[in-house]
């Protein structure tokens, strides 16, 4: 009679610690989605300066932003975030092409920037890190 209970807690065990596994070691691919799609809404609908939390942070205190180019973005509205199919370079890289909108907000001049991103991942950390810095507004494109 007792070896139910103790079969059925090795099954439930066994199905648990597959679901934990599941939980901690989520995809490269599942973590780039979440990734890709949280710097987008940030960089559309939130302050792009909260974006510099994405950035490497060894590359963002070697090329801060400067006080000119967050300045820039005080000048505009994001109005459009589109984006390309990313393209893998390797087993821990992945290349994105995003056209972002913009519109002066004292001229309402529209305008688009293509940004190029390179996103890195970093296995000790399982974390993706965009390795470009912020989107380069001042570009006419």
């Amino acid at each position: 009679m007792r070896r139910y209970p103790i079969a059925a807690s090795i099954v439930l065990s066994s199905v648990l610690l597959g679901a934990c596994a599941t939980t901690n070691m989520r995809s490269k691919d599942t973590l780039l989605d979440e990734t890709l799609l949280t710097y987008a809404s940030t960089i559309r609908w939130g302050d792009v300066t909260q974006g510099e939390a994405f950035i490497d942070p060894k590359v963002l205190k070697e090329h801060p932003p400067t006080s000119l180019e967050l300045a820039r973005f005080k000048q505009v509205e994001i109005t459009g975030y589109n984006e390309r199919p990313r393209i893998p370079v390797g087993t821990n890289e992945v290349r994105q092409t995003v056209e972002i909108g913009l519109i002066n907000i004292a001229t309402q001049a529209a305008r688009s920037v293509v940004d190029n991103q390179v996103w890195r991942y970093d296995e000790p950390t399982k974390h993706w890190w965009l390795m470009t810095g912020l989107p380069d507004i001042s570009r006419h494109e």
